[in-house]
């Protein structure tokens, strides 16, 4: 198996994300705050499946020790740098969770939910507990939980796999397309947002995707038990994200 076979397997799963009706949905800024109330959880725990790819792959202990593969260390680090320390737009540096956070306090979004979650987490509650704590809704609970799950089972190419093929590269051009849209009409409510989805898509494009197909097949390389564990992870994680969508889908519609 190759990483080519193991994008074939998982289109039809990517297509039904992006074709997925919600997109259909986001067309005024009430459903817009909707959507990001919930997405806001899957940008923060794209960073835990990062972290702990960097864990695995490079020594942040003291004292220090050389890791196993340099080219695998160089491809997660350089993710990382942009991931969790990104320039902001304001001559200041962010994670882009942060610049998430702070274009959700910009449309007025809430950020109580992943405010709580965070404040639980510090206070050194287990993440079950924490998601409890901070009263988050099922599906939402739900997809982080499967997060969770696929970082503590601790294969290392399902970690990977997931983090490639299962995250945020799936918000398609068209997204950005009606957040331009409601910006004008807004009055640059939306400027934060736009910022934030313009880092994403230059950097998952041209820097970001490619680093972590290279890191895939750094891991997985001729072996066809870890392309078939690396598959497995991928369509595990495109069907929890179609759950998360379907679930913010009929929270727009209810107009929670």
């Amino acid at each position: 198996m190759s990483i080519e076979q193991l994008r074939e397997a998982i289109e039809p799963l990517r297509q039904t994300l992006l074709n997925h009706p919600i997109y259909q949905d986001l067309g005024t800024l009430p459903a817009l705050r909707t959507f990001m109330e919930r997405h806001v959880f899957a940008v923060w725990d794209f960073m835990s499946l990062l972290k702990a790819l960097q864990q695995r792959l490079t020594c942040v202990a003291v004292p220090w020790l050389p890791g196993e593969s340099p080219l695998g260390s160089r491809l997660v680090n350089e993710i990382v740098l942009g991931e969790e320390s990104d320039e902001d737009g304001a001559n200041g540096f962010a994670s882009h969770f942060d610049l998430y956070h702070r274009a959700m306090h910009g449309i007025g979004a809430s950020t109580d939910a992943i405010d709580r979650l965070l404040a639980a987490l510090r206070q050194g509650a287990p993440l079950a507990q924490a998601l409890q704590q901070a009263d988050i809704e099922p599906a939402v609970a739900a997809f982080v939980s499967h997060t969770f799950d696929t970082i503590h089972a601790g294969d290392l190419c399902e970690i990977a796999s997931a983090f490639t093929f299962g995250r945020e590269d799936l918000l398609p051009d068209v997204f950005q397309k009606i957040v331009h849209e409601l910006n004008h009409a807004g009055d640059g409510q939306l400027d934060a947002f736009e910022y934030y989805l313009l880092r994403h898509i230059q950097l998952d494009a041209d820097e970001h995707g490619p680093m972590a197909a290279r890191l895939m097949q750094s891991l997985c390389g001729e072996d066809t038990k870890k392309w078939q564990a690396a598959e497995g992870a991928a369509v595990a994680a495109l069907e929890s994200r179609i759950v998360l969508w379907d679930a913010i889908h009929a929270a727009i519609k209810s107009g929670r």
